[in-house]
Order: C-alpha cells, then structure tokens, then sequence
C-alpha cells in the first residue's frame, strides 16, 4: 500500500498590497519545479487573478467551482508554462473560513483526491488581516510575511504578525524584505522589525533572507512569465532560487498525515474555529 507523501504548506502574505507577495510567491513556486519538485499554488487574492497573470495562464474554471460543486479540483487546477500546477482563485474563497462542516469535508475531500501528489501547496493570500486572511496563514506549516522599506508596509507587516500572535500563532513566521539595495539593507529592515515584535509581542520572527529591486522583474511581467523562467541570470532570480532552497528546507511537519487534507483539517479545526469567532 501507498501512503501519501506528507505535503509542506506554505503561506506567503503581506500586511499591504503593492510589496511583491505574488511576485514573491509564483517565483519560489517556479524555482521549486525547477528543483524537481511537484508544486501547487492557490491564489488566494480574492479574483483579482495576479497570479494567472504572472504566470501567463488562462482558465475558464476557478476554486468557486470547486465550493459549488460544479468541478473537482483536477478538472479546474492549470498546468503552467513553468511547470507550476495553479488553482486559479475567486471571490468565493472569501467562505474558506465559514464554510459548513458538510461544505468543508467537500473541499477536503476535494483536495485529498487529487490525482497528483504534491511536495509542496503555496497559498498566495489577498493583502490585509481579515478573518479568513489570518485563517489561511494559521492552518499552514509555514508562514512568510513580505514586506518592503517603507513606513506602511512596515506596520502593516507588523499588525498581520500581531494578529497571528493574538490567535497564538508564533512560530513558523519568516520576515522576508523585498526591493531592498542589497544584503546589509535587508538585514537591517529585518531587525528593526524584529526588535518590535521582541519588545510587544515577546517572540522572535525568523529570517527568510531577501530580494533585492531589480528592473528586470517588471520585464517578467511583461512577459507574463516568473523571472526565473524567462530571465535566470538575473539577481532577482538567483535570489529566489535561494529562497526555493529555504523554503525546500523547511519541516514538512512529518507527524501531520494526509497530505493537503491537514491544511483544511487545520482550518477548520473548532480550536481554530472558536478563536476566530466561528
């Protein structure tokens, strides 16, 4: 008998739109194919379809079918160009977080009877801290909060770490700096953090490293293609390769069986339920 290899889930979010989390996001996720792994990604921003742009994909079908019941989940995921398997999102994911046990064993069975097995299930979340925002980043192995240089991106980063740590989520968090000038600069930006959420929250984000403004990644979305794919040789490029190595380091949580079935178990667990008011 085959077990389903465990499945690592990584949620990538931001306090504010306008950072590059869905750069950040469709880029790790290509580089991760490139390693050789099987990776699906769940743009988790509401319609707006930045990720199906990024990745230069087109679907008839999004996860709104899925909650309908009109498709499984084989028949609406996307093969990308770059190899990245895409559930293209859509303003009924907004329900993720009030869905009926009845409808949440429907999606769980939906993704537990993926024809594919996967390594690893990125979420790209919508920007901000609503309810079902913070229910995403809580049921996932991993959580990456991008953020730039700048005042409001820097408290708005700041309120969705002080979110998860009132639900009592504070481990797993990765602070990762983006268009910064350099290694020094991301760094920097990384401490000073830090050193608030030290000094109000009483524990310590980790480091994810950093990736550095590049006028080549505007290029990429020209191009609707992940810049790993269609410029390699860039900085931003290496640089997200390096994070693809991060991210492919990270525990796979071992003891949680199931494959993607323990994101939604996680979701809708009534622990988690009760503590975000559902």
């Amino acid at each position: 008998m085959s077990l389903k290899k465990p499945t690592k889930v990584i949620g990538i979010s931001s306090g504010k739109g306008g950072v590059g989390k869905t750069t950040v996001s469709v880029n790790i996720a290509a580089a991760l194919v490139k390693q050789g792994l099987d990776v699906l990604l769940l743009d988790g921003d509401l319609g707006l379809a930045n990720v199906q742009l990024a990745l230069g994909a087109a679907s008839e079908y999004n996860f709104s079918h899925v909650l309908s019941g009109g498709k499984t989940l084989d028949e609406v995921v996307v093969k990308t160009s770059s190899g990245v398997d895409l559930v293209p999102g859509a303003s009924g994911l907004k329900d993720l977080a009030s869905l009926s046990e009845k409808e949440t064993g429907s999606v769980i069975q939906a993704f537990s009877s993926l024809t594919k097995q996967y390594d690893i299930f990125i979420i790209d979340t919508a920007a901000g801290i609503s309810t079902s925002v913070v229910s995403l980043l809580g049921a996932c192995h991993h959580r990456i909060i991008v953020l730039k240089d700048d005042p409001s991106s820097i408290a708005d980063a700041y309120a969705t770490i002080k979110v998860l740590f009132l639900e009592g989520i504070t481990q797993d968090i990765y602070l990762l700096p983006n268009e910064v000038t350099g290694m020094e600069h991301g760094s920097q930006l990384f401490r000073n953090l830090n050193k608030v959420i030290v000094k109000f929250l009483g524990f310590e984000a980790s480091y994810a490293g950093f990736v550095k403004q590049d006028d080549a990644i505007p290029l990429a979305w020209k191009k609707a293609l992940p810049i790993v794919s269609c410029l390699p040789n860039s900085q931003s490029a290496r640089e997200f390769r390096n994070l693809a190595n991060f991210v492919n380091n990270l525990s796979s949580k071992m003891d949680d069986t199931g494959g993607l079935q323990f994101f939604f178990n996680q979701l809708h667990s009534p622990s988690r339920s009760a503590s975000l008011g559902g």
